[in-house]
């Protein structure tokens, strides 16, 4: 028998599942794709990511309240407009364009922070450690929003260039590594300037490994 609190706790571990699912299927992508194009063609690959986009949908949906019903429909819904063309067309470059359309959401997402009044995404992240952001860090973040925007132009210009003009294991190679190395060193550089810059750290390891570079300002 479960009680209140294992019934609060259960969907909140269906949707952390979710989301590790969804990140593994998101780095898998490009992998699968190459091989799937290489010997089943554009059309059977294209199906098989609608067999697990629609399921995956069905069960967010049944979690969701009306507030974001549409939230969570837009998405997956522009996935299967862009995957169905795919299957109808018998074009593979529809099914490559998924990295593109993921980036330009996350372009979307990261832009809609800047706006006055908005809290940009970086700084989203740098609360997560340090509540009490103060002005200057706060500004930082800002600026380092702008830098994520950049990138994901570049990113975004370089899937669609690789998708359409280039050998189908460029854009697997790119897509599925080198984009989330990026990502990954662009997130570590920000992190490490905003505590060079303002010397404050937590009780974490990396932040104590931080702390012996870059020692705090004298108090």
């Amino acid at each position: 028998m479960s009680t209140p609190e294992t019934a609060r706790g259960a969907p909140s571990r269906l949707g952390l599942a979710l989301a590790v699912l969804n990140g593994t299927l998101a780095g898998l992508y490009p992998v699968a794709v190459w091989v799937g194009l290489s010997y089943l063609g554009t059309r059977a690959v294209g199906l098989l990511v609608i067999a697990f986009v629609v399921p995956m949908l069905a069960i967010r949906l049944r979690r969701a309240d009306r507030a974001s019903f549409w939230a969570i429909l837009r998405i997956p819904l522009a996935i299967l407009a862009l995957v169905g063309l795919g299957v109808v067309l018998d074009d593979a470059r529809y099914v490559l364009a998924m990295p593109v359309l993921l980036t330009a959401v996350l372009l979307a997402t990261f832009g809609a922070s800047l706006a006055p009044g908005a809290m940009p995404m970086i700084e989203r992240f740098a609360r997560m450690q340090d509540p009490a952001l103060d002005a200057p860090k706060a500004a930082h973040c800002r600026q380092f929003t702008w830098v994520w925007c950049a990138f994901f132009v570049m990113n975004g210009g370089t899937a669609a260039t690789l998708a359409l003009a280039a050998p189908l294991s460029w854009w697997a190679t790119y897509t599925g590594l080198l984009a989330y190395g990026l990502m990954g060193l662009l997130f570590t550089r920000e992190y490490v300037v905003r505590k060079a810059r303002f010397r404050e750290y937590g009780p974490w390891p990396h932040d104590r490994a931080l702390a012996r570079l870059f020692p705090p300002h004298p108090r």
